[in-house]
């Protein structure tokens, strides 16, 4: 099983446990390397990460324990570039460059908290039809690597957390795989891995991993990059079902 993850969160921002308490458990699990990460500061939703200083203070805590564990695992430094954050402060080792919202006029719509609230958002901003909401997503989605600088490409169908709970849109229909796979065909030249997440399995959303299999049997197509992330927010979810899942790569 393949015993490196790199997306993980802590209790600096919306995760369980301790940095530290993170290492202890890969190490306990047998990890070789790990990359923890901190979900940028967004200035309009402080639920997420709280406070502008959590960030540094999160990179100072990591950056220690690099040198602490440095003789058991490996320990990177990462962020979770959100679109609409303002550029990182700190040399991160690592950037994921992910999409959580739209934006509509001054209005910011955070699209994987519930399926009511994406309710609303395609009610009153995209004329009851979600695949205007998916266009618009995969639209800004694909100018991600060059607005946060990621060196990992996050959850490409983030849109589809909650598609098992509800019918949104035929994740295999002609016009949202247009609208994907166009996405897909301006990140490739990066040259950056798109994640395979099991993060939303791992919380009861979904029983299959982002993205789906189309998308990644197309992103394989055309020689990109795919990388495994359990985007826990628990230690107990490190590396999760990766047994099952590594597979697709």
């Amino acid at each position: 099983m393949i015993l490196k993850d790199y997306h993980m969160h802590t209790t600096f921002c919306d995760g369980e446990n301790t940095p530290e308490e993170l290492v202890i458990s890969a190490i306990e699990k047998g990890l070789t390397e790990i990359g923890i990460a901190i979900h940028s500061y967004v200035f309009f939703d402080e639920t997420v990460c709280k406070k502008e200083e959590d960030v540094g203070k999160f990179f100072k805590t990591v950056s220690s324990l690099k040198g602490k564990y440095k003789d058991t695992i490996k320990v990177l430094c990462g962020i979770e570039q959100d679109y609409y954050s303002k550029p990182p402060a700190y040399d991160f080792d690592y950037i994921i460059g992910s999409v959580h919202y739209l934006k509509q006029g001054e209005t910011y719509l955070p699209l994987d908290i519930s399926p009511s609230q994406v309710d609303g958002f395609v009610e009153k901003y995209y004329d009851n039809d979600y695949l205007l909401l998916a266009e618009d997503y995969y639209n800004t989605l694909e100018n991600v690597v060059t607005k946060t600088g990621a060196d990992i490409i996050g959850h490409i169908d983030l849109i589809t957390k909650f598609i098992e709970k509800g019918t949104y849109f035929d994740i295999k229909g002609e016009r949202y795989l247009a609208a994907a796979k166009k996405c897909i065909d301006k990140l490739l030249p990066f040259e950056k891995p798109f994640e395979i997440n099991t993060g939303a399995i791992s919380r009861g959303y979904r029983t299959t991993p982002y993205p789906s299999s189309d998308l990644i049997n197309y992103i394989k197509e055309k020689g990109g990059k795919l990388i495994l992330s359990s985007d826990t927010h628990s230690k107990e979810n490190l590396c999760f079902q990766f047994d099952k899942w590594e597979k697709l790569l």
